[in-house]
């Protein structure tokens, strides 16, 4: 399935990265990105595990600190931020984890109301229910409200967990291999959900996988990170239209002949 066509503003960066470099020790695992997200844009970033794709969103979110280079992120240089300013930042960017990352002991409802109680204060119980039943609304899962994580299955639990990073409202999202680990049916359903939260939320987002039908389903520009660097950036006809051997196993392991 291709992607439907998106309302982008090409005037309008929303996260600007420039000769971003980032090593552990001794390995190089970035070695000067360069990038930019506008308001609106679904960006996918492809890549071999180990290639980075993970350390450059936990770096765009402030998690991780650059070894050189440019990173702004919604105006803010993350190599001047603040403490304080981070946190306000992060209150923009929702995080959708490979795993989920929700509280065990807590209901659907109560995981989804901890965000919103902790970084909005003065919001009254009526705001607080109505922001709930909105994002579970727009996931698809109104019924789970009163449920635990362990009642669900991983593609609810995925959803649940974007559900949590949208109650706070983000301009930016970032997803971390959304459909790892699902089923193929699953997995495209998880795919109509990222694009439906784009139009519904005016998000930008960056969309880290390796799954080519995610990227196909979701991207409306593909950047493919080779040897550290994005060495093609394009539509996924573009990305793909090429004898590199880097990139010609890559689709052929997805898209088996």
């Amino acid at each position: 399935m291709d992607k439907p066509k998106a309302h982008i503003d090409h005037n309008d960066t929303v996260i600007k990265i420039r000769g971003l470099e980032k090593a552990f020790g001794d390995f190089q695992v970035l070695r000067g990105v360069d990038l930019d997200l506008y308001q609106g844009e679904n960006l996918v970033v492809l890549g071999r595990s180990g290639t980075g794709k993970s350390v450059l969103i936990k770096i765009i979110s402030g998690l991780l600190t650059a070894d050189k280079g440019e990173v702004v992120v919604l105006g803010e240089d993350m190599n001047t931020i603040s403490d304080a300013s981070l946190q306000e930042l992060r209150k923009r960017i929702g995080f959708s984890f490979q795993n989920s990352a929700l509280y065990d002991s807590m209901t659907v409802r109560k995981n989804l109301e901890f965000p919103l109680v902790r970084n909005r204060k003065g919001v009254t119980r009526k705001e607080i229910n109505s922001s709930v039943e909105s994002v579970l609304e727009a996931v698809g899962l109104s019924h789970t409200i009163n449920q635990m994580p362990s009642e669900l299955s991983g593609g609810q639990r995925k959803r649940i967990g974007i559900a949590r990073t949208l109650i706070l409202n983000p301009e930016v999202m970032l997803y971390d291999e959304p459909t790892a680990g699902l089923d193929p049916i699953t997995c495209l359903e998880i795919n109509d959900l990222i694009n439906e939260v784009q139009e519904r939320y005016h998000t930008s987002s960056i969309i880290i996988t390796h799954d080519l039908t995610c990227a196909k389903s979701t991207g409306d520009r593909i950047a493919m990170l080779l040897d550290g660097q994005f060495q093609r950036v394009g539509s996924f006809d573009e990305i793909f239209d090429t004898k590199d051997p880097r990139v010609k196993p890559f689709f052929d392991y997805n898209f088996i002949q």
